[in-house]
């Protein structure tokens, strides 16, 4: 036997048991017998040379019994829009082919097992597309077979149906194009290799319906899905892209259909698991009509009419079924249809069909039957007509008013279309242009037929352009419909939009009316979206429901995660919305603001006074009080005052990492200028007349050169130390945040106590210069400046005594810690400024006849005495006389009288100015280099020591005594400094 009858055979053997089963399930489910056959198998048949099988849902389906009431839209329209169809198209074939198209169309009463077994009658005649070689007489002729051979097959309707008739008919190579069965998973070539449709896939229809969703707002919904393929694939797919768009399942319920049609009691539970969930107003019903029709019939009983608003399939939107006598419950219902024309001409030619004229329909007189609601004389009986007793005429006529017609006939007219211009597209390449069929297609190559079919492109009697799409479906355009309220108690169906290309489009024209002429749809969401500074608290077990929990201060919710609350980070605060964190401005100490421009105006005077000074000494270089004062440690103590001042400048620009470091080391640096030569002036003043007491020798590292290398090393202390702080830890520019609210830009040297590293040298230096300034306080300040150094430094300490607390206590106020420190500063520079300067400024600027050099002539005998003249101390014309000769005196030290020399010292005054001390005693004696000495001891303390420079002809130097000098006292003070 060959590979095929094995085949054959298998696919009788798997085919039987289906068939018993449903032979089984109707006689298990019948009503009490007829007592006439039910249901009556019938065909509607058209003769032609290719003959196309068709398979119609004629009949609704029943659970009770196989076949149900006869239905006119679905069922007995599509029948006539295939009928139409070939009439419609056979004279076109038969001009210009030579050929016409047949029909044998049956009806499946829209249930699975009795469509496949229906289908059986098509693989009849097509056992000999097979092998016709293997079934010969005894004789050895070929059997005349009777039945008819199809070459194709239009339907099922159902996707469920279509799936059972695809396997069978893909065993025997028979192409199958569908019309209305829209399951996504027909759209699987591997299995379903022959079958194809006008119809587009579900897959964009579930697009369309959630696109529909997220037009409405709705995120929370029911979903009611017929328990067939239909229902179940279309229910997978809304599963995955509501959760992709955020929309949540509330309840999810399957509607009986492949194990049978539900009672009323099974539509009531549904319809209350769905109203468990209230706040889910929006319910996607994905199913046919009959059962859609049970779910609007519980609503009503159940009194729950206002409690949904539906979104529908095209499995039952636009069905009279569904919608009449329910037109409350289905009201703001918005749907989707595949989109569809009218066939043109089929309304008259429908209308124009009566039980005599339309003898090819076999089921047409039922159909008569159940639209004038009368008895057709000598029609069969059927379950449905026993009750009527009313007779029909005959004479009845359609109306458009009085008949509905199907939306989609469209799809059934190009499915035979497609058939059509596929014979005809293989009829010219094969016959080659004969006329009448050639050999080659008696009988047609399904395998051959299923190419050309999936490359047909025509236009149809709709007038739409149609082709199928690399899966086998038809184009996926949607009408979107509107079952709304056009007058008081009217209600129809009208279309508002359409989805095409992936795209929702509604019709401005058309306006959206819900339940009680509501304009806006009815909301659908279990909880309202929290705001921005809330975050979600679930409700256990729904992913749709929670509550909103406000966010603590400083805090927002995190943007990754809507359940948690998260805190700002430092520096950062959340926005006036609570839905982000924004950066707090950066604070430093701005140029513009009070505190700074206070601070770089007592600056700029001092810099301006201390370029006065410099310019005052500068002019008067060589002269005696500049010359008195130590004139290069005078400039070096400018420049560190300088320096202060210009340290306040640094403190106003905006804290960079280079200028952080640069005010680490200026800081220090500018204290340690002014506070070394402090120190050097000081030590060398107390020296001075420590050794002046102990000895009439010259002390060590008095002279100029000796003070700037003295005051130059004490600097470069402060500067090892400033250098090894910027090497371990050099200050740079960080944020920092005192109170939540702050956000400082300072040096990191300004968040502690770093900058104690810079002060602890010059602090050193103060106290040292202090304790000097204390030592030396005796010295009378008409010959030294000890008393304004002593008062510089009590002040200066008094400054810095204030502001270390201050520095401390303010840590959580940078600004005002910064600013204190540019005041300190400052004001420190000016103490110094003002003490040690002005007195000299006063001599230089207002009595410069004070600012001279007087000279004392002093005789260098050993053995020489002083006498004391009534008009002055000096004999020999204003001289003390010498020894007359050139030999150097003996470095001996002799006491001379304490009086002479008092008196001569004295004498030099003025008249009325006296100097107001009790001389203890005068030591007059020469060093070692032979030069003069002179001690002069009072009640005060020391009041001068004093080195005269001996001729080097005569070894005698001269101090001039001038009677009329109006600064004696002066003139001495200069010689000891």
């Amino acid at each position: 036997m060959s590979h095929h009858n094995w085949c054959f055979c298998w696919t009788i053997v798997l085919a039987m048991p289906l068939l018993v089963i449903g032979r089984l399930h109707q006689t298990s489910n019948s009503r009490p017998p007829f007592n006439f056959t039910w249901p009556t198998k019938k065909a509607s048949e058209v003769e032609g040379d290719l003959i196309l099988g068709g398979l119609m849902m004629i009949h609704e389906r029943q659970d009770d019994i196989t076949c149900g009431p006869v239905m006119p839209q679905g069922g007995i329209q599509a029948l006539e829009t295939m009928l139409f169809t070939i009439d419609q198209i056979n004279p076109i074939l038969s001009s210009t082919a030579g050929f016409t198209i047949g029909a044998h169309i049956l009806d499946d009463c829209d249930k699975d097992t009795y469509g496949l077994e229906q289908a059986v009658a098509f693989i009849k005649g097509s056992i000999n597309n097979i092998d016709d070689t293997d079934y010969k007489c005894l004789d050895g002729t070929v059997p005349d077979v009777r039945n008819k051979v199809i070459s194709g097959v239009v339907g099922a309707s159902s996707s469920v149906t279509s799936i059972q008739v695809a396997n069978l008919l893909r065993l025997f190579r028979i192409p199958q194009v569908s019309f209305f069965s829209s399951s996504p998973e027909l759209s699987n070539k591997q299995r379903f290799e022959y079958f194809t449709r006008t119809i587009p896939s579900d897959h964009h229809q579930v697009m369309a319906i959630v696109q529909i969703i997220r037009l409405l707002k709705w995120t929370y919904i029911s979903i009611l899905y017929e328990e067939s393929t239909y229902g179940i694939k279309a229910f997978e797919e809304l599963e995955v892209l509501l959760a992709k768009n955020n929309i949540c399942i509330a309840v999810r319920e399957r509607l009986v259909k492949d194990s049978g049609v539900a009672g009323e009691a099974a539509y009531n539970g549904i319809v209350q698991k769905v109203n468990s969930k209230p706040k889910a107003k929006g319910v996607i019903i994905f199913g046919s009509d009959q059962e859609v029709s049970g779910v609007m019939r519980a609503v009503r009983r159940n009194n729950l009419t206002a409690n949904f608003n539906w979104i529908g399939s095209d499995g039952w939107s636009g069905r009279l079924l569904v919608s009449e006598g329910n037109e409350q419950e289905v009201e703001g219902t918005l749907a989707f249809l595949p989109q569809a024309h009218p066939v043109k001409g089929f309304d008259n030619y429908f209308l124009g069909l009566t039980p005599q004229n339309n003898k090819r329909n076999p089921w047409f007189i039922e159909f008569w039957e159940n639209h004038f609601q009368c008895r057709y004389p000598s029609s069969p009986p059927t379950p449905y007509n026993q009750d009527w007793h009313r007779m029909c005429t005959g004479r009845e006529k359609l109306t458009a008013e009085g008949t509905e017609f199907e939306g989609q006939l469209q799809y059934v007219s190009d499915a035979v279309m497609a058939f059509a211009n596929a014979f005809k597209d293989m009829h010219q390449t094969v016959c080659k242009g004969q006329r009448g069929l050639c050999k080659e297609m008696v009988p047609i190559d399904g395998s051959e037929l299923l190419k050309y079919l999936r490359r047909v492109e025509f236009t149809g009697l709709s007038g739409d352009r149609f082709q199928f799409d690399d899966h086998g479906d038809g184009p996926a355009r949607y009408d979107l419909i509107h079952f709304k309220q056009v007058t008081p108690g009217r209600y129809r169906w009208v279309r508002v939009g359409e989805y095409h290309s992936g795209q929702l489009k509604l019709d401005m024209n058309e306006e959206l009316l819900f339940r009680g002429d509501q304009v806006m749809p009815p909301e659908s969401i279990c909880s309202r979206p929290c705001n921005a500074s809330q975050a979600k608290k679930y409700v256990e077990g729904e992913g749709c429901c929670w509550t909103c929990v406000e966010c603590v201060s400083y805090q927002i919710r995190n943007p990754d995660d809507e359940t948690q609350c998260s805190a700002c980070p430092q520096g950062t605060l959340p926005n006036a919305e609570r839905n982000q964190c924004l950066a707090i401005p950066e604070v430093y100490l701005r140029p513009d603001t009070g505190w700074a421009i206070g601070a770089m105006s007592f600056s700029a005077i001092g810099i301006l006074l201390t370029f006065a000074v410099l310019a005052v000494f500068l002019q008067h270089n060589d002269t005696p009080v500049v010359r008195a004062s130590g004139r290069e440690l005078s400039y070096v103590l400018l420049s560190g005052i300088l320096l202060c001042y210009m340290v306040s400048f640094l403190f106003v620009l905006r804290p960079t990492d280079v200028v952080c470091g640069v005010q680490q080391t200026a800081i220090g640096l500018c204290f340690s200028v002014v506070y070394a030569a402090l120190f050097t002036k000081t030590n060398r003043i107390a020296r001075i007349f420590r050794s002046g007491k102990k000895s009439a020798g010259r002390p060590g590292l008095i002279s100029p050169k000796s003070q700037l290398v003295i005051c130059g090393g004490l600097v470069c202390v402060q500067g090892i130390i400033l250098l090894a702080w910027l090497w371990v830890s050099p200050s740079v520019a960080k944020h920092v945040h005192p109170t939540r609210e702050d956000n400082l830009l300072v040096c990191s040297s300004f968040t502690d106590a770093s900058y104690m590293m810079a002060f602890a040298y010059p602090i050193l230096l103060i106290l040292l210069c202090t304790i000097y300034a204390v030592v030396t306080r005796k010295i009378p300040a008409a010959f030294n400046e000890s008393k304004y150094i002593g008062f510089t430094m009590y002040t200066t300490c008094v400054i810095w005594l204030a502001f270390v607390p201050i520095y401390f206590s303010t840590a959580s106020n940078l600004p005002l810690r910064i600013t204190s420190m540019s005041v300190t500063i400052s004001l420190s520079a000016t103490v110094t400024l003002a003490c040690l300067f002005s007195p000299k400024l006063y001599i230089i600027i207002f009595h410069p006849e004070r600012n001279v050099r007087q000279a004392l002539t002093v005789p260098t005998a050993k053995t020489s005495a002083i006498h004391h003249h009534r008009n002055g101390p000096c004999s020999n014309n204003g001289h003390l006389p010498t020894n007359g000769g050139n030999k150097s005196p003996e470095p001996t030290k002799e006491l001379v009288s304490s009086t002479a020399v008092h008196n001569q010292l004295l004498s030099s005054s003025s008249a009325g100015q006296q100097v107001q001390t009790q001389l203890i005693q005068t030591e007059i004696g020469q060093d070692n280099e032979g030069d003069l000495t002179v001690k002069v001891m009072t009640t005060s303390g020391t009041i001068s020591v004093s080195r005269i420079m001996l001729n080097d002809k005569n070894r005698h130097s001269t101090i001039t005594c001038s009677r009329h000098s109006k600064s004696p006292v002066s003139a001495v003070r200069h010689v000891s400094l």
